[in-house]
């Protein structure tokens, strides 16, 4: 797997980054150690949780991915050799602060994190979305102390719009932390959000960019075609908007490029990100090792300009 630089920062990493969402709700944690096995065994240093994953899940709290991957880095004993990005913002306790990017919040939530995790340092600390209750002072503030202290290296943004990048970029004066990175959601069928205005906005300030659906659900990888009825899983729900004359035009696409290349329309998804501009690393994510194993391809493949 390639490495890359990650913005303008010291750190260089995977050009692929995997994302945890599934570990302790769709993957058990047996499952989970074995793709984070798999994922770092293949040249992958990079990844992604958050402290929510995933309170939506049954019987699950929050917290329970940052705890199985904090087990994983103890038992394997690598944590230098990784780069551990983590997010903040959802609700993780009852109460006014249980939820939000306020000082309270914030100072409580890092701790809880560090300790899941069982790590001194947290490489990159993002939001994972905005808190317009909060002013981006008071966030950056807090954020500019975690630094200092050493609790957090680098601090990164979800989800935020052009204008709120460039008054949150408009802070970080050597008083306050500027922001290193970007997490968009960003797919070959979903571009305008990012393309519109934040792609050239990342790319005159050197800000990393980790888009993270980059197979949008499912709809770009290859099970769902032109005139078969979708199946009624939760996750096709979401994929039907999708499936339209343009949709299933990028998906047949896809297909086409896949068997040229003898790789999966998933790769070949992950593989167009990667060559569009200033992209970092695709974030991915997969259930067991065989699932990964069908996406790993995307880094080392090279897209013709007839391709892209």
């Amino acid at each position: 797997m390639k490495t890359v630089p990650f913005g303008q920062t010291d750190l260089r990493v995977s050009n692929l980054c995997l994302g945890t969402m599934q570990f302790g709700w769709t993957a058990d944690e047996a499952a989970s150690f074995e793709v984070m096995n798999a994922f770092v065994d293949a040249g992958g240093n990079f990844i992604d949780t958050a402290d929510i994953y995933s309170r939506w899940a049954p019987g699950n709290p929050g917290g329970v991915s940052e705890e199985i991957i904090g087990r994983w880095m103890k038992a394997r004993g690598h944590r230098d050799k990784l780069t551990i990005a983590t997010k903040l913002r959802g609700q993780m306790w009852d109460g006014p602060d249980g939820e939000g990017l306020s000082r309270a919040h914030i100072t409580r939530a890092v701790e809880d994190s560090l300790r899941r995790l069982q790590v001194e340092t947290i490489d990159l600390y993002q939001t994972h979305w905005p808190d317009e209750k909060v002013s981006m002072e008071e966030t950056f503030g807090v954020f500019g102390e975690l630094v200092a202290s050493g609790k957090v290296r680098h601090i990164g943004l979800s989800n935020y719009t052009t204008s709120q990048l460039a008054e949150a970029y408009a802070l970080g004066d050597g008083r306050l932390p500027r922001f290193v990175s970007l997490q968009p959601h960003y797919n070959l069928v979903w571009r305008e959000e990012y393309e519109s205005n934040k792609m050239q906005f990342c790319a005159d300030n050197g800000i990393a960019v980790i888009p993270y659906s980059p197979l949008e659900g499912g709809f770009l990888s290859g099970k769902y075609k032109r005139g078969e009825k979708p199946p009624t899983t939760p996750r096709s729900y979401g994929a039907r908007k999708f499936m339209t004359e343009e949709g299933f035009a990028v998906t047949e696409a896809l297909a086409t490029v896949a068997a040229e290349k003898g790789v999966s329309e998933s790769a070949v998804a992950i593989a167009w990100l990667l060559q569009r501009p200033g992209v970092t690393a695709p974030i991915i994510g997969a259930n067991s090792p065989a699932q990964l194993a069908d996406l790993l391809p995307a880094s080392e493949l090279s897209l013709s300009d007839a391709d892209l």
